[in-house]
C-alpha cells in the first residue's frame, strides 16, 4: 500500500501521527507527511485507522497526481 497526504487538505491535527508514528510524521511546517515508501503489512490496520479518523480526510492510498 502506498500513501499520500494531500497538503491542501491537511490541517496538522496530528491524529495520523499519534495513531501510527512509524508511517506518519510532521513536515517542518507542522503538516502530516508519509515517512515510508511502502506500508509494512503489520501496520496496515493502524494506517486504515488513521485514514478513517483523519478530520480533514487528507490521507489517500495513492497520489492523485500519478
Amino acid at each position: 500500500m502506498s500513501l499520500f497526504v494531500d497538503p491542501d487538505r491537511c490541517a496538522g491535527h496530528g491524529a495520523c501521527v499519534a495513531t501510527c508514528p512509524a508511517v506518519f510524521g510532521f513536515t517542518d511546517d507542522g503538516f502530516a507527511e508519509v515517512l515510508v515508501a511502502t506500508v509494512p503489512d503489520d501496520l496496515a490496520g493502524f494506517v486504515d485507522q488513521s485514514i478513517r479518523h483523519c478530520p480533514e480526510q487528507a490521507i489517500r492510498t495513492a497520489d492523485p497526481a500519478e
